[in-house]
């Protein structure tokens, strides 16, 4: 009942200093308070020996009265704060992924395309708030998942990518980044973002880069690009098997670094260079971080009087001095 108490008026609880002062006062003035009388036998006065042992018991019910009200008039209290919290503008994003068959290559473990999935799929989760959508792209580009907060059938499509050879082989960055804008340049959205991610240099594809950027900037639509890949060499596919599966050997590894950081430049984003699985990890976390949703808090705190009970034990104690002052005690005072 008393738990988490704090007062209202704790400025009241010096008046406690006041008791001492009281019981003091009482003590030193009762003899003057006391009338003697000679008697020659006290026979006549041991009935009442009952009640001067426990006439002090009076001056107890003040003192214990006095304290009631004084901790009633710093008004203890309770409070319980509950916290709601409101997406005033969310956050839409797409996520250009690149599929060609070099993301396929085993710089990163178990390959590029596997440790992105992971690394993106975290990433979905954080994005509490959010909308996403994923572009895939490789010589063509095409809509995966459009824009949705429904964070299952996100995840559930980026875990079902994997390179079949469905489009063209190569890397259209411009068809990649042009139909991501497409998706995000209707929206209403506080911010509309873009994580375009290749492994290569632009080969493919009929739209420029840096006119599918400058439609980016057009659109407010800032873009965060990701070269990944180890520096120098990578055992990546170079052939196809009579079986059909890839045959790996060692091939250079080709970033267009400077491509990315113009796109990155001209649209507000930044670019990254992920080397291997914790580098990109970091990446994705470092994004997550500047891209925040603006989430409104509302505080309702329910507020609990306490004093109530002190003021009632407070009257029934001045009531029951009063009883016995004027019954039990009564020839006494």
């Amino acid at each position: 009942m008393f738990e988490n108490i704090y007062f209202l008026n704790p400025n009241f609880l010096w008046m406690f200093v006041l008791l001492p002062a009281l019981i003091f006062w009482e003590f030193y003035s009762h003899k003057n308070k006391q009338a003697y009388l000679q008697l020659s036998n006290l026979s006549a006065l041991k009935r009442k020996t009952l009640r001067v042992i426990f006439r002090p018991i009076l001056f107890i019910l003040r003192i214990a009265a006095l304290s009631f009200i004084i901790t009633a008039l710093a008004r203890p209290q309770t409070s319980e704060t509950s916290i709601k919290s409101k997406t005033n503008k969310g956050i839409d994003i797409v996520m250009a992924i690149d599929v060609s068959s070099s993301m396929l290559a085993q710089d990163l473990k178990p390959n590029r395309l596997s440790a992105l999935k992971r690394v993106a799929s975290d990433f979905i989760d954080d994005r509490i708030s959010d909308r996403i959508g994923l572009v895939i792209y490789a010589g063509e580009s095409y809509t995966l998942t459009p824009i949705t907060s429904d964070k299952k059938i996100i995840k559930n499509s980026l875990s079902e990518i994997q390179y079949q050879g469905l489009i063209e082989d190569g890397t259209a960055i411009g068809m990649g980044l042009a139909t991501s804008v497409n998706r995000l340049k209707d929206s209403k959205a506080k911010s509309k973002v873009i994580i375009l991610l290749t492994d290569g240099v632009n080969n493919s594809g009929f739209i420029d880069p840096k006119i599918a950027s400058e439609l980016a900037n057009e659109f407010q639509i800032k873009t965060y690009t990701i070269g990944i890949g180890s520096n120098g060499t990578a055992k990546a596919p170079i052939g196809i098997l009579p079986n059909g599966n890839f045959q790996y050997g060692m091939t250079k590894v080709e970033i267009d670094e400077p491509l990315l950081k113009s796109i990155a430049d001209v649209t507000g984003g930044q670019y990254f260079r992920a080397t291997d699985n914790e580098k990109l990890a970091q990446i994705y976390s470092v994004i997550n971080k500047l891209e925040k949703t603006e989430i409104e808090e509302f505080k309702y705190t329910n507020y609990d009087e306490k004093y109530r009970p002190f003021i009632l034990v407070a009257i029934i104690l001045i009531v029951l001095e009063f009883i016995l002052r004027n019954t039990f005690f009564r020839s006494f005072v």
